[in-house]
Order: C-alpha cells, then structure tokens, then sequence
C-alpha cells in the first residue's frame, strides 16, 4: 500500500468520473482511493498543504483539476476551529491524517423545497468523529447539511477533502433566521 501515489490517486479519480453514473457510484468507487492516499506513502504533502489560519480553518489545494470536475484539498483546523453549519452541493470524500476531526450533521425539516432559501428548519443528527486513517464520504439530494472542525484546545487536525467540483462556494444555514445562503470560498495555492 505505501507505493499509492497522488498521480495514481488523481488518475483513478478522472477514471471515475469518465463513466456516467450517480453521485453515491462516485464516492462508492473513491473512498478506497482515498484511503490508500491516506494510509500510504504521504510524500505529497508538502509544508505548503500545513499552512493555517489563526482565525479559521485553512483550505489548501493539492490539485484542482483544469475543467474543474473534482479538486483535493488539505484542510488545517488549529484548535477549536469550526466551520458554519453548510452544505457543499456535491459529492465528496473525506479522510483524517492527523488528529480527530468532529462532525455534526443536520437534517432539513421544513417542507420547503430543497432549493428553498427561507424558512429552513433543521434538527441536529449524529455526530461522526474521524481519526487518522479514516474516510467518510456523502452526497447531494438531499444536500448533507453539517458543521466540522476541531474540538480540541491543544492539538490541530489535517483532513482531505475530495469534492465533485473545484469546490469554490458553499451554502451556509442560520438556523436561528432560519436561512441559506450561497458564499464563496478561498483557499490557498500550492
């Protein structure tokens, strides 16, 4: 398993996505690539891809493919960083290579259309805790709506994240105004 590559990685990811198919067939067929990324060599991280933010949780690409049909990031939570409860509008695959990363998973409740940006009503789920090694995946419709980040006060957490776009926004919910909103989101070069 240590000679996976990221080439071999990005390869199989593009060789996915050449065959029609549904979201769940995406993540189905990508998450044992993301585990051998992760529990292989992990040359390819470079110091680049470990840059944070004192004030949020840091995107760092890896590889953002050219017609942008899927992208790879690592993210660095510094202690107690989280994100806004959201939803990415894709598929995505997702594992930890350091730490524990927390995640809290909402479900819409109003009887509003999905695409309903007003009247939103969410109930909390489960919650999910992924250790180094670990990948979980998710997809669209209905959209998977959740907060993640780092609990910890001491110690950061490194994921990666494997989305079906180049992932440049996201939907946030105030469940308190009971709204969705659609931001746009930067991360760093590498």
């Amino acid at each position: 398993m240590s000679s996976y590559t990221l080439e071999q990685f990005v390869s199989e990811c593009r060789d996915v996505l050449t065959h029609d198919g549904e979201p769940v067939d995406r993540v189905e067929q990508l998450v044992p690539s993301m585990f051998r990324l992760l529990n292989g060599n992990k040359d390819f991280l470079k110091p680049e891809h470990f840059v944070s933010d004192p004030d949020h949780y840091s995107r760092n690409a890896i590889h953002i493919e050219e017609d942008e049909s899927f992208s790879l990031y690592a993210l660095v939570w510094s202690p107690e960083q989280w994100t806004p409860i959201h939803d990415h509008g894709t598929w995505g695959v997702v594992g930890v290579h350091e730490g524990a990363l927390h995640e809290q998973n909402y479900m819409r409740t109003d009887k509003a259309e999905s695409s309903a940006d007003e009247g939103v009503e969410l109930a909390r789920g489960g919650v999910i805790v992924l250790v180094p090694g670990a990948v979980t995946s998710f997809v669209p419709d209905p959209d998977h709506i959740h907060l993640t980040g780092n609990p910890d006060e001491t110690n950061r957490v490194v994921s990666l994240h494997l989305y079906g776009s180049a992932m440049a926004g996201f939907n946030i919910y105030d469940s308190e105004a009971q709204t969705r909103k659609w931001i746009e989101v930067s991360h760093n070069e590498s």
